[in-house]
């Protein structure tokens, strides 16, 4: 992808940027070290970088930067070599996303971090999102590394697996608040530390083979290893199947209750390789309007 781009004081601003709004990215369910800054906007933490980010008009600010780690770090982590356009033209064919996809048209399906993620998506089990943001930040400043500072703020990384495989069960529990999750993160870590599942192969895989890998670690189930598929090991065919997701699917698509695994077959053949991003312009769709149930959007679960 051609982009018109400016480096200025540590900043890099593209210009007349299409496809990309840090709300939708940032608030459609796919990560959580995310901060919303008093400007409206979103400061984020990634391979031990800190960075901000606005839109600001038709452009987009990408502050706390420079034009090297804008293509070392950024540009693949945003997903910016992929056309968009094109997939939601392919997707508006179907009536349905056609109206999803004009709600959340800035979405962007991150490449995150396989094992951060992995960490992350066990956490969000039968969780809400403000609760989940804190438990991860918890973990960062308790077992990861300080970065530094950014608008008065300290930064960490996220720890690596052998830390968290050294983790004591209650001290993770109770300092983290991450309940009984705790026993699971540990010994998640530990086998992927010990390469018992080595997240690396994963992307040399299909993706039904990924996930049965996935599906060997503690406190990782179907919707979870769909989540870790398709937010860090760009395997754009998988679809996460949600509470919101599940009565979208249900209310526009089957018209009936069905299992969630159903639903993901039917996605997968509806949707194609296109699967992934689908479900994120339906799942941002659905929480955002309710669609299925009236809720509280901050305390949804995801």
């Amino acid at each position: 992808m051609d982009y018109n781009i400016i480096e200025r004081s540590n900043k890099v601003i593209v210009k007349d940027m299409n496809d990309f709004n840090p709300k939708h990215i940032f608030e459609c369910g796919q990560a959580f070290r995310w901060q919303i800054e008093e400007d409206r906007s979103y400061t984020i933490v990634h391979n031990g970088k800190i960075l901000n980010v606005k839109k600001e008009g038709e452009d987009v600010v990408f502050s706390n930067t420079n034009i090297l780690d804008f293509y070392d770090i950024w540009y693949d982590y945003f997903d910016l070599g992929r056309d968009y356009s094109r997939i939601k033209d392919e997707l508006s064919k179907d009536p349905v996303l056609k109206e999803a996809i004009k709600f959340g048209e800035g979405i962007r399906i991150l490449n995150q971090d396989p094992f951060e993620t992995t960490i992350s998506f066990i956490i969000s089990a039968n969780n809400q999102i403000p609760r989940i943001k804190r438990s991860i930040e918890l973990i960062s400043q308790n077992y990861g590394k300080f970065i530094g500072l950014y608008n008065g703020k300290k930064y960490f990384s996220f720890p690596s697996p052998n830390i968290l495989a050294e983790a004591k069960e209650e001290e993770l529990e109770k300092n983290c608040r991450v309940g009984y999750r705790a026993k699971y993160i540990i010994n998640t870590s530990n086998m992927i530390n010990n390469k018992k599942v080595d997240l690396d192969k994963l992307f040399k895989i299909s993706t039904e083979e990924a996930k049965e890998t996935l599906m060997q670690l503690p406190g990782v189930g179907p919707k979870v290893s769909s989540c870790i598929l398709l937010f860090s090991l760009n395997k754009s065919d998988a679809f996460p199947v949600d509470v919101w997701v599940k009565r979208v699917m249900e209310h526009f698509y089957l018209k009936e209750n069905i299992m969630n695994e159903k639903i993901a077959m039917y996605a997968k053949e509806k949707f194609g390789s296109l699967a992934g991003f689908a479900q994120q312009y339906l799942f941002y769709y659905a929480r955002e309007l309710g669609i299925g149930r009236k809720s509280n959007k901050g305390n949804m679960s995801i």
